[in-house]
Formats: structure tokens, sequence, C-alpha cells
């Protein structure tokens, strides 16, 4: 098949980008001809609370990417429809994520030629930072499309109240940039970190609605303030860090958590993961994670919160914890995984888990979707 995808890809950076780029590498790899439109323009720079939306990497030599869209001019979303037509494509997939989007994708993909083939394939339906408009938008967006592929079954159950279209689920693969797994002391070594110590990690972004004040909570716990334990927060704040500072100031824990505000690129990932001993994902609200992958690929053990659709892909005391959305209870597991040496149990299970995640069989769900509709 000549199939498009449109969302983020290089010079973007993030796990949005990296996925695309993954997904169109595996349907290569299957034989169909992949070209990704991404964004000339993603997020107005007034709109982007980081400090930038761009990679630094090289550029991708082995994928397709043509940067056309601009989000905020619709003169624009009518030419790249056009663009998009003349490449004939079979299969136009459309990336969802935020409402913020969707006027630009409805509009691009309500012109494309009827006899393509548009799935949209969605990380959120309902945005976990709500604004007016949102359903609005997204009943636009979501009504220009033949099907849908959902990351979670979450998910999928918020999307049935938008459409009664087709809607196939697969869980979220893991990515093929990742690296390879380290030794854990090759990996603290590179981070600056005595091995003496148990490193629980949070990664990626900092926004409210991921947690880390739940996280900050658990670590003040009495049980906790006088083990040989430190959590490692490595991701850009998106949320002004002096209210973080201030929790750890007033919780006496500064001596219990390193803080890395900047965006980590992929070749540290390796680092991060393979030196930590327990990912935490601490969320408010959640659909599904990418970074929930990521421990997969390096057999790290995960704590979620039992929010969204985060304990799908973590069976409880198999493979880590589906905690309540609990500072004292979040204490509690990591206590039990302290005190019962779960490391070793978790990771041997985790190998057998990430199995089911591979973009060969995500790319295979998609085929089939295409294939009924």
């Amino acid at each position: 098949m000549n199939i498009i995808i449109v969302g983020p890809a290089y010079p973007y950076r993030g796990g949005i980008a990296d996925t695309n780029e993954s997904f169109a590498r595996s349907l290569k790899t299957d034989g169909h001809d992949v070209t990704i439109v991404t964004f000339r323009l993603q997020y107005p720079s007034f709109l982007f609370p980081g400090k930038t939306q761009y990679s630094e990497a090289d550029p991708p030599q082995d994928l397709k990417i043509y940067r056309w869209i601009n989000t905020v001019m619709p003169t624009n979303w009518f030419a790249v429809a056009s663009k998009i037509n003349k490449l004939k494509p079979n299969l136009v997939i459309i990336r969802y994520w935020i409402p913020f989007l969707a006027p630009c994708l409805g509009t691009i993909t309500r012109n494309i030629k009827t006899r393509t083939l548009k799935v949209a394939m969605c990380d959120n339906i309902i945005p976990h930072e709500k604004r007016a408009g949102d359903n609005t938008l997204t009943k636009y967006f979501v009504n220009s499309f033949d099907g849908f592929i959902t990351l979670s079954r979450t998910v999928k159950d918020e999307l049935k109240k938008f459409t009664t279209k087709p809607i196939s689920f697969f869980p979220h693969p893991i990515n093929d940039n990742l690296g390879k797994k380290l030794s854990r002391e090759k990996a603290l070594k590179y981070l600056g970190l005595d091995p003496d110590f148990t490193y629980l990690l949070f990664f990626g972004m900092v926004r409210k609605y991921k947690g880390l004040d739940l996280m900050l909570q658990a670590i003040s716990d009495p049980r906790l303030r006088h083990r040989k334990l430190r959590l490692i927060v490595a991701g850009e704040f998106y949320d002004d860090p002096l209210i973080y500072d201030k929790m750890i100031d007033d919780n006496n824990i500064k001596d219990k958590v390193i803080i890395r505000n900047e965006f980590i690129p992929v070749e540290d990932i390796p680092y991060y993961f393979s030196g930590a001993d327990l990912l935490t994902q601490t969320y408010h609200t959640a659909s599904q994670s990418g970074v929930t992958q990521i421990a997969y690929h390096f057999d790290l053990p995960v704590l979620v919160t039992n929010v969204g659709a985060l304990s799908e892909f973590i069976p409880h005391m198999k493979v880590g914890y589906v905690a309540e959305k609990d500072p004292v209870n979040i204490a509690e597991y990591i206590v039990d995984f302290m005190n019962n040496n779960r490391k070793i149990m978790f990771r041997e299970n985790v190998k057998v888990e990430k199995l089911k995640y591979t973009w060969k069989a995500f790319s295979e769900e998609l085929i089939k979707l295409s294939e009924k509709l």
C-alpha cells in the first residue's frame, strides 16, 4: 500500500515523533511505501511551554518526511490536502492527541479524496488538561474519518462517545530507537550517581497531571525517610519548578531528590532506564504512556497509579505495582519493593510481558482494520 502518516516527526522531538518514525519503519519492513507529513509550524512559540520543540539529532536517512503543515494558517490546510492527494495514497493515518490540532487536521482530512481510506490513530480523546470547546473540536476531528485505532482500551471507550465507526485497539508498541540496555554500574557512573542507593525514576515532561507531587509526598513517608533511596526526576518542567522546590523543602527531602530539569535526548535514555531500579508513574489522570514501553524495553519494573489506562499494561505484583492515587499506598509498595527484593522477579516477568508490544503486530492490526473498512 501507499501509506501516509500525518503527525510529528523529525525535526520535532518527543515520544509521538519517535513513535511515528518507528511506525513508519515497521510498515516499510512489511513492504509498504510510507511517507510522513509533519509540521512546518506545530505550536506557536507562545503556546509551547518548553524550551524548544526541535531535536538536535541528525535527520533520519531511511524515512521520507515532508514538512508541510502550518497549524494556524487555514489556507495551508487546503494546500496540504492537495499535496497529499497528488501522492495518491491508499491509506492516510492521522495522529491525534490534543484538541488544538482538530481544526487543522480535521480540515486536511475532509479535503483528502474520498477514495483514500482515512484512519485516526488516537493517543487521547479527552485531554488531560481540559479547556472550553474541547468536545466541539474533537467532534469536528472525529467526523472526518472512516475508522480509528487507539493505544488503550480507555481511549477506545472515550471515542465511542463521539462515533459509531469502527475502532480497533492495540497497545502502544515499544519504539525502535531506544538503544541497548547497559549494566547498572555503567549507567550510574555516567549519571554520576552512587550505586549503593536504590533509584526511583520519574521520567518525561513534568506537568500537573503527571503527579510528581504524589511521588514527593510518598518518598517523605517515615518508612522511607532513612532508607538509601533516591528519586530521579528526569525531564523538562512545563510547570513552575518552584512549586516542586517548595514541596521538597517543606517535606525536608532535598537529599532524596535528584532533579534534571531538561529534555532527555534519546541517546541518554539507556543510562536513566538502565540505572534506575523502578519507574514511577504516579499520574492524576492518564490515557496511556509511551514511557511505560520504554521501561519494558530496558526490563525495568514499573509502579503506576490506578488511573486511565496505565493499569492495563502493568500486571499488579508481576511486573510492578498498581497503586491507588494516594502517597501512603505508593510508599507501601516502594517499601515492599525494597524489603522483598522484588526487582529480580519483576525484571524476569517484564522480559516476557514486553513481547506483546511490537510494531510488527501493531502494523498488522492496522492493515486488518483497513481491510475491514
